[in-house]
């Protein structure tokens, strides 16, 4: 096979990995399931709240990989966030066990072809990186036998009455200007302030963090901070999008804070649809700035993990383009 057709075959897989990832997601908010949302106060979920990690490295997996784990988790039921790669069960002195099947998911990088770099020599012009994903297994330590005994060990939640207080020593801490009064939530980046209604407004006041976190996540994205584009008026795909990564960045702040995540504005339902069908890389992009967000808000914490800004797999990866080469 030529040089040009494996690029060819490669760019193929990387757009049906795309349309896979993609449609899956189309499919459960079709069926009035959001995936960053999971029914963890039932039967379906055993496993108790929080972020996938790799059992190995205890580093938690980020972006649409979060998506993915977690659907894992409640569809097949299994009992925890850890995860393995097969030969990280292996270096533990465990195994995964014969006939158990692996959840794929990505590893996001860039490269720069060589085709690339030379025009950049020629040019003395920037060399444009390609981005590409590609497929990782990974198994629940769920799946395994004779791993070390704690591997699999879950932190525990939360004591009572610990949540609300660290939500508001992180509002505090990021010194964004929070403001509370009104009727309404929202943010406003032309001067940077966010609003939420005062927490007797709220039926329940876990409610008020939830909407305090999906405001912040807007907040991230100023200039002075993350500098994602907030210029899309009401309406607008990209205001829908700005919509969508808020949503999952307070999801997985919650889900580290021992919130049970809810959607705070499903009536963008139809317009995040309308976002993912017509590009079929959307969710990989936002799931990835909602990890970025919630991991710049979460590192305000004492003692933050925050949510990784990369997947474990580095190692691996370059394994697979060893194989590859």
């Amino acid at each position: 096979m030529s040089r040009h057709d494996r690029a060819k075959r490669a760019g193929s897989d990387r757009t049906n990995l795309y349309d896979e990832i993609t449609g899956k997601i189309i499919a459960e908010l079709e069926a009035g399931r959001f995936p960053w949302v999971q029914p963890w106060g039932t039967a379906m979920a055993k496993a108790p709240l929080g972020l996938p990690k790799n059992a190995s490295t205890g580093r938690a997996y980020s972006g649409i990989n979060i998506l993915i784990l977690w659907g894992a988790v409640v569809q097949r039921g299994f009992p925890g966030q850890g995860w393995l790669t097969f030969r990280q069960a292996l270096s533990l002195g465990g195994h995964v066990r014969k006939g158990e099947s692996g959840t794929a998911i990505v590893y996001a990088d860039r490269f720069v072809p060589e085709a690339e770099k030379q025009r950049s020599r020629e040019t003395g012009e920037d060399a444009r990186a390609i981005p590409f994903l590609k497929r990782f297994t990974v198994f629940n330590v769920a799946q395994c036998d004779d791993l070390p005994e704690g591997i699999a060990t879950e932190v525990p939640p939360p004591l009572p009455g610990m949540i609300e207080p660290a939500v508001a020593a992180l509002i505090k801490a990021t010194a964004i200007d929070f403001r509370i009064g009104g009727d309404g939530a929202f943010y406003v980046p032309a001067h940077d302030y966010v609003q939420v209604p005062p927490p007797a407004a709220y039926f329940e006041p876990i409610n008020w963090h939830r909407t305090a976190l999906h405001e912040l996540g807007h907040a991230t994205g100023h200039a002075s901070r993350l500098g994602r584009d907030l210029g899309g008026s009401f309406g607008t795909r990209k205001y829908a999008f700005e919509e969508l990564i808020a949503e999952m960045s307070a999801a997985f702040c919650c889900a580290s804070l021992g919130i049970v995540p809810t959607v705070r504005h499903a009536d963008y339902l139809a317009s995040w649809l309308e976002v993912l069908r017509e590009d079929n890389r959307a969710i990989v992009r936002a799931a990835s700035q909602a990890s970025k967000a919630a991991d710049w808000l979460l590192a305000f914490l004492p003692e933050a993990g925050g949510v990784a800004a990369a997947d474990p797999v580095e190692s691996d990866a370059a394994e697979i383009d060893r194989r590859a080469a």
